[in-house]
């Protein structure tokens, strides 16, 4: 089993203050929901949670946003707040805070709309950070692809590009979801919405590539 546990860090470049608050966001909102009861929990992630079938139809389009900070168990928080906190420092570092929430929103958003129009009739509520956290990947692959990405290789520790730990991760994805492409389950349900986390790649590698363009300048900024 491999997963990951760190990368090269940027050395200097903006704090990731936004990246770690939307981390403690995401944290605190589990806390909170944690110490409501089973039917309580069931009714917060409904009524949080964004229901295809309800966005179509131009209802509850809040949860659009809302959904980016829920999550339907512990583990589903800890898999996403590990790529969120290995991930997100380094385009942070680079484009700024302000940019780098925008960006983060954004591919929420963008990723919760592909998901949408895969399944526009579902009305099983989805909800976590995945959508976003997999646009901030994209854009990791584009922005540093020479980046080591520490993991845990069964027993040990390996290093391994970005390039190739990323693209692996895109083509899991992209073959769930072929073989998805019409699911009946989303992430809060115990399913994993896998064209929420195709989408939010494409446009995070598309603000990759701009970011990349844009900031030329500040990769002086990368640690060796």
């Amino acid at each position: 089993m491999i997963f990951p546990i760190g990368d090269d860090n940027i050395i200097g470049g903006h704090r990731p203050l936004v990246a770690y608050s939307l981390l403690a966001i995401n944290v605190a909102v589990f806390i909170f929901q944690i110490t409501l009861n089973p039917d309580q929990i069931d009714t917060f992630l409904t009524e949080m949670g964004s229901i295809p079938d309800e966005i179509s139809r131009g209802q509850d389009l809040f949860t659009l946003l809302t959904s980016m900070f829920l999550h339907g168990g512990l583990m589903h928080l800890i898999g996403n707040m590990l790529f969120l906190w290995i991930f997100a420092d380094n385009i942070e570092a680079i484009v700024g805070s302000k940019l780098f929430l925008l960006f983060y929103i954004l591919g929420g958003l963008f990723a919760s709309g592909v998901h949408i129009f895969t399944d526009i009739d579902s009305l099983i509520p989805v909800v976590g950070a995945s959508g976003a956290i997999s646009a901030v990947m994209g854009a990791y692959l584009i922005m540093f692809p020479k980046s080591r990405i520490k993991v845990w290789f069964i027993i040990k520790k390996i290093y391994i590009p970005a390039i190739a730990f990323l693209g692996l991760w895109f083509l899991q994805q992209l073959l769930s979801g072929i073989g998805n492409v019409a699911p009946t389950s989303a992430e809060s349900s115990g399913g994993v919405a896998w064209w929420a986390h195709i989408g939010g790649f494409v446009y995070g590698v598309l603000a990759g590539w701009f970011f990349k363009q844009r900031f030329s300048d500040r990769y002086s900024y990368e640690a060796v």
